[in-house]
């Protein structure tokens, strides 16, 4: 991540699958990377055909600070 982010600043998550019989192995990695107190906001779909025919992608939004948050 850039400016000095971490997963920690991600406040939303979308997650393509492109069969959601690997939600359960997706959701045990995905808990094991959000392992902080506060989750991300998620929202998980299925999709007929992913890039270069990936299983899963995940688009994420996160929250820069201001200094003044700091």
């Amino acid at each position: 991540m850039t400016q000095g982010l971490t997963l920690e600043n991600v406040v939303k998550t979308e997650v393509y699958l492109r069969d959601l019989k690997d939600f359960s192995a997706m959701n045990n990695i995905y808990a094991e990377k959000f392992s902080y107190p506060i989750k991300p906001a998620r929202a998980t779909v299925q999709i007929s055909k992913l890039p270069l025919d990936a299983m899963v992608e995940i688009s994420c939004v996160a929250f820069i600070p201001h200094k003044s948050d700091q």
